[in-house]
């Protein structure tokens, strides 16, 4: 329920915003998240995903609504959720894996700056009507100019509220602060712009300033909804047009929402597999009950899921306890929600815009390798000139095209692209290991077949991937590679891949394409300013240090900090010479997609050679009092009642944990600095704050981390 309510206040602002942008009732979006909700919690093969309207839908929408008529548009709404109902009976679920990433980045930064490029004039209080999206972006520099030298007080007033809402946007997650996150920036926005109306009206006894065009408008009420039901219009259903809405519809609900499902699998807790084509029939059955009703297409939603599991949740009860918190606040709020001003709303379109298009995705398909810029853009280009469809295919093209120019023989893929290249058998040396070997090429052309296998060996066992006898690898295979590797060790298994050292690519990136080249390059890196410092300090203290960015992750999975969280390395390393504790900078992300946030900080391992209890320890505050209504017990300490005051201890070894903290323990922890410590049996994980640490706080916390050692020892 928790986090079902902190979705919903996302779900609210972004409802709204995403059908005004799409030239539909502002109520649209919201009826699309309650619907989804609902359907897809109860029918769905997903665990912690969370369904409403889509950021990618957006640019098709307004095309269906401009061309055909917001009657008409809710029929190929309803036909598109019928195509998506059949994907998934037809277990066409696995489409997906055809795309390259490269092709599908490029649709997304596409969908992205569609979204920027119409929105973000709006934002400005300024209305225009443009051919394309590049005219769109192109207008930008003349709105600014515009919106703040010749408008009136109103729009004035109006494009202030656009900025200042955009600036919560892109600072806010910046504050690493667990009251402030409790309320997501968005519903800042919504709580600020309704504060600031009744400011005015209340405190100043005047009329809003902000002007009335500018507002948002006609939110019905639940009685209105169901009264004024829309009646779909069947006349334009043989129109190419239609054809060509419906298609696109589907195609990138679908894409939307397995890309979706995919990288929430990655963030479950319990490293859980969605049932994709479960999930496609629940979409498509919400997505016509959402059409029948006034509303928008239904996918499964990457930043919405994200949160959803940073908050805690475990099952499908969220998605339906959001759609629900969504239904109180049209019951109750709907007048208020007319008091936030509509620049207010696109700014959270134009931050989503961004973060689809932003520059780290260009610099990120560079690091790759150069030949995934050409992709990118051939996607991104085609798409926003022609269309969603014929860009996609223009990307799958000029993968294609690109392979056969970096292989220099276009046999290798013809000869093989129809042959079985995958060969798997299980080792009987009483392990029960899986040997797969790989042949030919692999790429995004016949990576379903790796993946079939892959998918068919339980995440416990070891796993070793030959992929000696394989002329091409591309990047989209070793992306999805790199997520098997990860899944295995969460699970207690082995996934290894050997057989690549024969292979080189032109850039370092770990996912960049392979192929059989003459000598790999050796890049070295000189040390930074606090990497110099560091070692300094390993010197004077007599400390080993390393540099080096560690992928030998093993001995943080068990932590329950890190179960939502994926870690991407760990490097600055200072230890002990037995190794027994070690201090490093750590680079870890929550979130996926849109909603990724990385984050680096430095943090504490302790080893023991014995068993110690599991447990978390944090300072008490208000947060763990609502943990606590939510049916979280504090462990008492006996005797020490200054301590449980302070500090809230979980676990479920109650005895164990409390004979852990004997007298000499618990005085130390009144006694010292507060850091968060958590236990996963036999090592115990310290860090403070979520940043990385400056020379003097590694001292001390290295020094918090001995005494602690020597007095649990």
């Amino acid at each position: 329920m928790f986090s079902g309510f902190v979705v919903s206040l996302i779900a609210l602002p972004l409802g709204l915003g995403l059908a005004m942008a799409s030239d539909a009732p502002a109520i649209s979006g919201v009826i699309a998240a309650i619907v989804g909700g609902i359907v897809v919690s109860i029918l769905g093969g997903s665990h912690v995903t969370i369904a409403g309207p889509g950021n990618g839908l957006v640019g098709v929408l307004l095309i269906a609504i401009t061309t055909l008529g917001l009657e008409s548009a809710y029929v190929a709404i309803i036909c598109s959720g019928v195509l998506l109902m059949l994907l998934g009976f037809f277990r066409m679920g696995t489409l997906a894996n055809f795309f390259p990433s490269s092709a599908i980045q490029g649709m997304l930064a596409a969908i992205g700056l569609i979204i920027l490029g119409k929105q973000f004039h709006i934002m400005l209080a300024h209305k225009i009507n443009r051919e394309d999206t590049v005219d769109y972006l192109l207008e930008i520099p003349h709105t600014i100019n515009d919106a703040f030298h010749y408008g009136t007080e109103g729009l004035i007033y109006a494009a202030s509220a656009g900025v200042i809402s955009l600036t919560i946007m892109f600072f806010y997650s910046k504050i690493r602060n667990k009251y402030l996150q409790l309320i997501p920036a968005p519903m800042w926005i919504v709580i600020l712009s309704i504060g600031f109306s009744y400011y005015f009206e209340i405190g100043l006894h005047e009329a809003n300033p902000i002007a009335k065009e500018y507002m948002i408008s006609g939110i019905p009420s639940i009685h209105q909804i169901i009264a004024e039901l829309p009646r779909p219009d069947f006349s334009s259903i043989w129109s190419f047009s239609f054809f060509g809405s419906v298609l696109a519809l589907t195609l990138i609900s679908s894409i939307e929402s397995l890309l979706s499902i995919k990288a929430v699998d990655k963030l479950d807790p319990e490293k859980r597999r969605s049932n994709v084509n479960k999930d496609l029939k629940a979409l498509g059955l919400a997505t016509v009950g959402s059409g029948f009703l006034g509303g928008l297409n239904v996918v499964t939603v990457i930043a919405r899921s994200s949160v959803n599991v940073n908050n805690g949740a475990s099952n499908r009860s969220s998605n339906f306890f959001h759609a629900i918190f969504l239904v109180v606040f049209i019951v109750f709020f709907s007048t208020q929600l007319t008091r936030i001003p509509l620049p207010a709303l696109m700014a959270i379109l134009v931050y989503t815009g961004y973060k689809l298009a932003s520059p780290n995705v260009i610099t990120k398909m560079f690091s790759i390798g150069k030949e995934q810029l050409i992709i990118f853009f051939v996607t991104l280009i085609v798409t926003l000139k022609i269309g969603l469809i014929t860009g996609i295919l223009a990307g799958v093209f000029a993968t294609l095209i690109i392979h056969i120019i970096i292989n220099k023989s276009a046999g290798l893929f013809l000869r093989n692209v129809l042959k079985p290249n995958i060969l798997m058998f299980k080792e009987q040396d009483g392990k029960n290991n899986f040997y797969v070997s790989v042949k030919h090429f692999c790429s995004f052309l016949n990576y379903f077949r790796l993946k079939q296998h892959l998918d068919a060996i339980p995440e416990n066992k070891d796993v070793i991937v030959d992929f000696s006898m394989c002329e091409f690898v591309d990047d989209t295979v070793l992306e999805n590679i790199n997520s098997y590797q990860e899944l295995f060790a969460k699970r207690g298994g082995n996934f290894e891949v050997i057989g690549l050292d024969m292979h080189d690519t032109d850039s370092k990136h770990p996912f960049a394409s392979r192929r059989l080249l003459a000598v790999p390059k050796i890049i070295k890196n000189s040390l930074t300013r606090r990497q110099t410092s560091m070692e300094g300090l390993a010197k004077d203290y007599n400390l080993n240090y390393s540099s080096k960015k560690n992928k030998n992750l093993s001995f943080l999975n068990n932590f329950l900090f890190f179960s939502t969280k994926k870690i991407n390395h760990v490097y600055n390393e200072l230890a002990l010479k037995d190794n027994s504790i070690k201090l490093f900078d750590i680079e870890f992300s929550e979130g996926e997609f849109i909603a990724k946030e990385v984050i680096r900080s430095t943090m504490l391992h302790i080893d023991f050679n014995y068993v110690i209890p599991e447990f978390t320890l944090d300072r008490e505050g208000f947060l763990e009092k609502v943990y606590a209504i939510a049916g979280f017990k504090d462990i008492p300490i006996e005797d020490h009642d200054d301590f449980s005051k302070r500090f809230y201890l979980l676990g479920d070894n109650e005895a164990g944990i409390a004979e852990f903290f004997n007298d000499d323990v618990t005085r130390f922890f009144e006694s010292n600095p507060y850091y968060h410590v958590e236990s996963n049996g036999n090592a115990l994980l310290v860090f403070g704050k979520e940043r990385l640490a400056s020379i003097q706080e590694i001292k001390t916390l290295f020094d918090f981390g001995k005494r602690l050692k020597e007095v649990i020892s």
